[in-house]
């Protein structure tokens, strides 16, 4: 199978990296077809443009600024998106990939003020994910992050499997905690 694994963290020695390392390992094993998007070492540009928003509509002009990311996104199976929560938020770089990305006639069609999905190709979305606070404070704050990835990604997918894999209370998190969380994402994947 076809995955594409988009990750979200600057630092390489971070818990996040560690995550992005298991998931790559995992597909490797199950000998999937891997490829693996490192949003910080590619310097991918989370800014939408003014050109790219006023071009925002205009199929097939849109992708040209980000072809490259969007032909990953439409030839792939599977989607896995390791990022950390921030501020009950993606990190910038990751909502600037769905900004640019995810585009009228990538994502989503658009026809007459209504959508239909447009990623269909891709059958299993997986997030795998941390947060510093409780699953209590994610909650009463609406918890975004969990919403656009098993509301609005799911919508543009509509995928088979869904999984939001998200360690809470990363703040506290010892290493007993983190080396199991690191064994439920490894399994989770085996089990796809």
């Amino acid at each position: 199978m076809k995955s594409l694994v988009v990750f979200a963290h600057p630092v390489p020695e971070s818990f996040s990296a560690s995550l992005h390392q298991a998931v790559l390992d995992e597909l490797a094993h199950k000998g999937w077809e891997v490829d693996d998007i490192d949003l910080y070492k590619a310097g991918f540009d989370p800014i939408l443009s003014e050109h790219e928003r006023r071009i925002y509509h205009d199929e097939p002009e849109n992708i040209e600024p980000v072809k490259e990311y969007v032909e990953k996104l439409q030839n792939t199976e599977a989607l896995f998106l390791v990022f950390p929560v921030w501020i009950f938020g993606f990190p910038a770089i990751l909502k600037g990939f769905f900004d640019r990305v995810c585009v009228p006639g990538v994502a989503f069609k658009l026809s007459e003020g209504k959508l239909a999905p447009n990623l269909r190709n891709i059958r299993t979305l997986v997030a795998v994910t941390t947060y510093g606070g409780t699953r209590l404070r994610a909650f009463l704050a609406g918890d975004p992050p969990r919403k656009v990835v098993t509301r609005s990604v799911r919508f543009y997918c509509q995928p088979q499997t869904l999984k939001y894999l998200a360690l809470y209370d990363m703040n506290r998190a010892d290493h007993t905690k983190r080396t199991n969380f690191l064994t439920h994402v490894r399994n989770e994947i085996k089990n796809l």
